[in-house]
């Protein structure tokens, strides 16, 4: 999730991470996520795609399963074992969906939706889109809270009106 800038503030932008190892494919999720207007990283590896989650900044990733030395499964994996990227929405962009034991796998590993290939730019947008507003909601609420609290510790009221 998206860290607190320095003044403590959440910052208003979501940034989506797009992965995958084709130059091709990320200029076609580029295209079909440009009604959104979010802005978007990209990355060309597992390893890319890590080392930007770990640098942080990043809110929701696109993942592409197939690529080489380390698979999205594999990605997934090793982000869902690390407490600060573990709660990060992943979506999983794959052919390989029909197969049971697939899915079964990618659940347990906390991703969030499966993208099925030939991918369809109108679902991919709506997918996000849905996962942006809840992402903004939880960070307003997340805010909110924060304010609360900061009041509730300067002797102020916890809520507003009371």
């Amino acid at each position: 999730m998206t860290q607190p800038t320095k003044d403590g503030a959440m910052p208003t932008e979501l940034t989506v991470l797009l992965v995958d190892n084709h130059e091709e494919s990320l200029f076609a999720l580029e295209g079909a996520l440009a009604p959104l207007g979010c802005p978007t990283a990209r990355a060309q590896s597992g390893d890319e795609a890590l080392k930007a989650v770990l640098r942080g900044r990043i809110d929701l990733i696109i993942l592409d399963v197939v690529m080489p030395e380390m698979t999205g499964l594999d990605v997934a994996r090793h982000l869902h074992r690390l407490d600060q990227t573990a709660d990060i929405p992943v979506l999983l962009l794959t052919g390989l969906f029909r197969h049971a034991q697939f899915a079964v796998e990618a659940y347990e590993l906390n991703v969030t939706d499966i993208i099925t290939k030939p991918l369809d730019p109108w679902l991919l947008r709506v997918k996000v889109a849905s996962h942006l507003r809840y992402l903004r909601r939880i960070r307003a609420l997340q805010a909110e809270l924060a304010r609360q609290s900061t009041a509730a510790g300067n002797g102020g009221p916890m809520v507003e009106g009371r």
